[in-house]
């Protein structure tokens, strides 16, 4: 699948907003940490990938039913489902100049039914000319995404049987149904009836 980028100019995949907050002082300062235990920009990548998928529990996983969005609330409360773990690791790459998008996935559910839509991130590594696409959602029996730069080690491969579709859009900030869903919604349940089936 050939990723294509929603805005042509780079700069906006390093921009701040509500949802990538890169500038917010918990952002900074866990980048920060980061950065000081890592030689390059691929292995800082590599960590805060590792950060935000491993310390950062799944909330469907962890039973929690609050609802965040902003990668600063994240990082404050670890918790969040998959669209805010990406908003989470797009701010972290971005705060160290690494150009990051929001990517969308439609999956089905365990019925075959669509499920919601599905968030991860694509980044582009200095010195590579192309995008590569990472899962934060974070691992679990029956889930093993990884970083890599060589293969796709996503959440979910597509199953295109089922309907289920990798959309090519690098988003240069979060979809709006999505993030209408995440800002609007007082809790998980209602979170997931407000969440896009399709995009």
């Amino acid at each position: 699948m050939e990723l294509t980028q929603q805005v042509p100019d780079i700069s906006a995949y390093l921009a701040a907003d509500d949802a990538i907050d890169h500038e917010h002082p918990l952002v900074r300062d866990t980048a920060a940490r980061l950065r000081s235990a890592t030689t390059d920009a691929h292995s800082y990548a590599e960590a805060a990938y590792c950060l935000v998928r491993d310390t950062v529990p799944h909330s469907v996983d962890s039973g929690d039913m609050r609802v965040t969005w902003r990668a600063s609330d994240v990082l404050a409360t670890r918790n969040g489902i998959c669209h805010a773990k990406a908003h989470t690791l797009a701010a972290l790459l971005r705060a160290e100049g690494i150009p990051a998008a929001l990517c969308y996935q439609a999956l089905a559910d365990d019925e075959g039914e669509p499920g919601v839509v599905h968030g991860l991130i694509a980044l582009r590594l200095p010195g590579r000319n192309r995008w590569h696409r990472q899962d934060p959602r974070g691992n679990k029996p029956g889930v093993d995404a990884q970083f890599s730069l060589d293969e796709e080690r996503l959440a979910w491969p597509v199953r295109p049987e089922l309907g289920e579709v990798d959309y090519p859009t690098l988003y240069a900030a979060p979809h709006p149904a999505v993030l209408r869903g995440l800002r609007t919604s007082a809790d998980r349940g209602e979170l997931w009836r407000a969440l896009p089936t399709a995009l």
